[in-house]
């Protein structure tokens, strides 16, 4: 049986097709396995006017956070501003569009994109401008609100109310994995396992950098957290180096 072959060469060539106004899922968890090297990969590549769903933007220099840097990114889909500085700037200036949505939501709006489900309720929001709208997406260069949120369905079931959310799909999705195999079979490590099979699930072409790939069959198919059905590449980009989002110390005792 003929089987194919997902893998490709480097970085560079595995984010060669994103274009100019692209829509990318990115997996990752503060900067808890991001898929560092695609990141970096389509910031050198040069496709801009990009719009990212991702839990959290990066910090300054890493992550997301790079392509924020280069003037990359025309709107985010996030659940966090985090420590970025420029990710604020850029909002609070009105240069960039930005539709924050609670943490669980945007997790179940990309796995219902994922699995085929257009839209679901969910009480999350609702009695808030989460619902109601009017959350300013993208302010002007004077700090008035250019574009609000728009209002929400809300409906009750059962005697409670529930917003309706939408479905995310991507053109793109880029995720990290500790140990991938030629047929797109990915697992995750520990952390990892926020948002990169939800991004995975959702991106129509999904790039995966493992650190790790393997040939077909060395994979314990119990072990697998996302099937290959959902990746159309796997590139092998080496161990991660462990980043720290924000480090916090305390002083040593006597000292």
């Amino acid at each position: 049986m003929h089987v194919a072959d997902k893998s490709v060469a480097d970085a560079a060539a595995a984010v060669r097709g994103i274009r100019d106004g692209a829509s990318v899922a990115v997996g990752g968890f503060g900067l808890c396995g991001i898929p560092d090297r695609l990141i970096a990969a389509l910031g050198a590549q040069g496709a801009g006017d990009l719009e990212l769903i991702s839990n959290n933007c990066g910090v300054d220099g890493q992550g997301l956070g790079v392509l924020l840097e280069l003037g990359r990114v025309r709107r985010v889909v996030s659940s966090y501003v985090g420590e970025n500085k420029e990710f604020a700037r850029q909002y609070l200036s009105g240069e960039l569009e930005v539709e924050l949505t609670p943490q669980g939501t945007l997790a179940e709006r990309l796995r219902a994109g994922g699995a085929g489900i257009p839209a679901f309720y969910t009480p999350a929001g609702v009695g808030t401008p989460v619902a109601d709208g009017g959350l300013p997406w993208r302010y002007d260069s004077d700090g008035n609100v250019r574009v609000g949120s728009p209002a929400k369905e809300v409906r009750e079931f059962d005697g409670r109310r529930y917003a309706l959310e939408t479905g995310i799909v991507t053109d793109f999705a880029l995720v990290h994995a500790s140990v991938g195999d030629r047929l797109g079979n990915l697992v995750f490590d520990k952390t990892a396992m926020n948002f990169n099979p939800l991004a995975a699930m959702a991106g129509r072409v999904t790039i995966a950098q493992v650190e790790r790939l393997v040939e077909p069959g060395e994979l314990d198919p119990e072990q697998i957290h996302l099937p290959g059905v959902f990746v159309q590449h796997v590139v092998e980009t080496g161990p991660q180096d462990t980043q720290i989002e924000k480090r916090t110390v305390r002083a040593q005792a006597g000292v």
